[in-house]
């Protein structure tokens, strides 16, 4: 039962109560006056005078007494004794005393005493719009699948207003949006809002809605009430994996580490959960080498360095890359990541030969190509650029060809075997990377020979020293010639230049053709020839045969093989005897006699020594050891013999020295008989001398003939040669009776004599001279030619 229901019930039973004393007491209700007031008015508001409406008069009231007594409400109103006026006594509230949308009407029982009196006063309480619209919940959530099809209707909470009438809740009202609108229902006295789909949802535009929806009144000012509605939008895989862009370029050094990131995958889903969940894979129809070189981690989208990145294997890398979501049905994406690879110095260049003569003749002219070479380097760009030369000092070059990186290998000057035979040519190929890398590779040539040298002898003209009465038929000495030349081009033969005379000395020569070992046909003899000069041809084996020759001098070198010759005294029967006469008279001093002897052999050979073997008295007669003059030593006694026999011995100074003796008869007579015996002597003396000069003419005249021939062969020998070799014979000047004579020579600095009996004091023996050949030192420089 409503609470209106109540008070009206409880009412009657007051108004019946009250009959029921009125009819006890005699007395009868008389009248029923209405009020109307709003509510929420003040305590102590006058609602009405009771007493006045009543006609009850008022300035009589001192005695009667008023008394709210009928339902339970007494305790708002109250009425004043004083002057009967009904007023409030506390706060009303109508939504607590009404109930619904009807009017609130409250009834009083007003019992007036003296007399006893009842009356009924109607209150209506009007309602006052103190209320805003209320919903049961702040917030009510709502999710819907974004699949959801318009028209979709969802039930919101009702709005309740404890206000009536107008004041209660006219109309709800949703906030602007694109996706949803709000449908009211009319149901009895309620409005019953719905949310109604108009347009489908797309989570991943928006994921979650949050609507206002308001309840308004009807009073005056409206008041309202809020309901905050959230959608939240159930995802459906209904996006696949978008990448932000089609395709990516990214750019790596090549020699990368392994296991170096390179690139970060990002595709975005906006699904959510397992349908917004990525994992990224490779293409299933990639080439071999990106799966070998390049890895993708499906959970991060991370693209890894797998294997070795060689630029000069490949410059550039496309990867197709799948991200699918983990959705029952997936959904897949795609994109393109294209991989170029930079290069970095790391390849040295290459050198090759093409082509390659490992042999050239020394003959080529500048110029000629040995070798064709070319430079290659893998890297790119400046990397690639090569630099190419030669490093080692050799007579070739580099010579560019039309083609970029093409090189000849050609000549750059004269080559000669003889001065290097072989070339080592290193070739240096710098790229101008950074750092620089650079390779070397090195060409062996040899050089073939070619006839262009003639046979050499170390020394033009050679001269030989031969010892006489050498071994026919035995070497005497060798020539030998050098051609630098190689094989056959320096196969060596040697010959004699032979003259047309059968007298030629060359006639008595032949030499080895293999070896240049010469050997004599007879033996020579130092006092028949002393020199003698020929030519030697040395001729090599090349094609076309080249040849030179040089001039051998030979010295025949004495051998002591000729005794002394007597020439004075000589006895008409050709023994060496002589007989000399000298006054008694004659002084210490005194030439007696000078034995005069000769030696075909020179220097020391020729030398000729005199001593006494013999003497009748020693004290008497005294001999010139080198010259052969025979001198008193005192006078002559009375007791002196007359005659006097002496025995010398001429000997050479030969190594094993020959000798010869002469006997000199010395008659000591008195002065007259002297003088006489002169004069007979002197004829035979005058006689005798004259065979004495014819040989000493012939002699000196055959040394004259010999010391001019040599002059002539030894200035023609000087002007053929610059060097310092000369050869002169001189003749003793020194003569002095005894026909011994020494012959000098000279060969570069040194000066050489072979000597007769007078040598000079500063001579010393030369080694090898056979004990008979002096060396002089050469004063030229200081005071011209030495003299012997």
């Amino acid at each position: 039962m409503g609470a209106d229901a109540k008070i009206r019930t409880m009412d009657c039973r007051w108004i019946a109560f009250h009959l029921a004393v009125l009819l006890l007491l005699g007395k009868q209700a008389l009248a029923q006056i209405r009020y109307s007031v709003p509510e929420e008015v003040e305590e102590g508001t006058v609602v009405g005078n009771v007493a006045k409406d009543l006609g009850l008069d008022i300035t009589s009231l001192t005695d009667r007494r008023f008394r709210v007594v009928s339902g339970s409400k007494e305790a708002i109103f109250e009425v004043n004794q004083n002057n009967g006026a009904l007023y409030v006594r506390k706060h009303i509230d109508r939504e607590e005393l009404c109930q619904g949308s009807g009017a609130c009407l409250m009834e009083l029982k007003i019992l007036v005493e003296n007399p006893l009196e009842i009356h009924y006063v109607v209150v209506e309480i009007t309602d006052v719009n103190d209320h805003s619209p209320s919903f049961p919940q702040q917030e009510q959530p709502f999710e819907i699948a974004e699949h959801t099809l318009p028209g979709r209707r969802f039930q919101l909470h009702t709005a309740r207003d404890p206000d009536a009438g107008i004041n209660s809740i006219r109309t709800y009202t949703l906030t602007s949006n694109e996706h949803f609108e709000l449908d009211i229902r009319q149901s009895d006295e309620d409005k019953i809002p719905f949310l109604v789909l108009k347009k489908s949802l797309d989570r991943e535009q928006k994921d979650k809605h949050t609507l206002l929806v308001t309840a308004v009144d009807g009073g005056k000012p409206q008041r309202s009430g809020t309901l905050n509605v959230s959608i939240v939008v159930l995802d459906s895989n209904d996006n696949r994996p978008m990448f932000s862009q089609e395709i990516y370029q990214i750019s790596i050094q090549e020699n990368v580490p392994v296991g170096t990131s390179i690139f970060r995958m990002n595709a975005t889903d906006p699904d959510e959960g397992t349908n917004g969940e990525i994992e990224y894979s490779l293409g299933k129809t990639l080439r071999r080498k990106i799966y070998e070189n390049f890895e993708l981690d499906k959970s991060t989208g991370e693209i890894r360095v797998k294997g070795i990145v060689d630029y000069e294997e490949n410059n550039v890398y496309k990867l197709d890359v799948e991200a699918s979501d983990k959705a029952t049905l997936p959904l897949t994406g795609e994109s393109r990541v294209i991989i170029k690879i930079i290069d970095v110095n790391d390849n040295p260049p290459e050198i090759e030969v093409t082509s390659l003569s490992n042999t050239v003749s020394e003959d080529s002219k500048p110029g000629t190509v040995i070798s064709l070479i070319s430079v290659t380097d893998k890297d790119s760009g400046v990397n690639g650029k090569i630099l190419s030369s030669i490093t080692s000092d050799v007579p070739f070059e580099l010579k560019p060809s039309y083609k970029e990186n093409i090189y000849s290998v050609v000549t750059k000057g004269f080559l000669d075997r003889e001065e290097v035979s072989h070339y080592e040519i290193t070739i240096k190929a710098t790229d101008c990377g950074e750092p620089p890398l650079s390779t070397y590779k090195t060409l062996s040539i040899q050089i073939s020979d070619v006839n262009d040298n003639s046979p050499h002898f170390k020394q033009n003209p050679l001269q030989f020293y031969l010892v006489e009465n050498n071994v026919a038929g035995a070497s005497i000495f060798s020539v030998s010639a050098t051609d630098n030349d190689e094989n056959d081009n320096a196969a060596i033969s040697y010959h004699v230049v032979r003259g047309g005379r059968e007298s030629d000395v060359t006639s008595f020569l032949n030499v080895n053709s293999d070896n240049g070992h010469i050997t004599a046909l007879k033996s020579f003899d130092f006092e028949t020839v002393k020199t003698f000069q020929f030519q030697v041809v040395a001729t090599d084996s090349g094609t076309p045969s080249l040849s030179s020759n040089v001039t051998v001098n030979v010295f025949i070198l004495d051998q002591n093989d000729n005794a002394p010759v007597i020439l004075y005294p000589l006895s008409s029967n050709g023994s060496a005897e002589g007989v000399e006469e000298i006054p008694r008279n004659v002084n210490a001093g005194h030439l007696v006699s000078k034995v005069r002897a000769y030696d075909a052999d020179i220097g020391y050979n020729g030398w000729l020594l005199f001593s006494l073997q013999e003497v009748t008295d020693h004290s008497l007669f005294g001999l010139d050891r080198y010259t052969g003059q025979i001198r008193t030593l005192r006078s002559f006694t009375e007791t002196d013999e007359a005659e006097h026999k002496l025995l010398i011995l001429v000997k050479d100074n030969g190594n094993v020295s020959l000798s010869a003796t002469a006997t000199v008869i010395v008659k000591v007579v008195e002065p007259k008989e002297a003088f006489a015996a002169s004069d007979v002597k002197s004829a035979a003396k005058d006689e005798e001398g004259n065979d004495v000069t014819f040989y000493l003419m012939i002699t000196l005249g055959s040394v004259s003939v010999l010391f001019i021939i040599s002059i002539i062969v030894l200035i023609a020998m000087q002007c053929s040669k610059s060097t310092d070799y000369t050869s002169k014979y001189l003749q003793e000047t020194n003569y002095d009776g005894t026909l011994c004579h020494s012959i000098q020579y000279r060969s570069g600095d040194k000066r050489y004599m072979l000597v007769g009996p007078r040598m000079s004091i500063g001579s010393t023996i030369f080694p090898g001279s056979h004990a008979n050949t002096l060396v002089l030192p050469d004063r030229r420089r200081a005071s011209g030619e030495v003299r012997v």
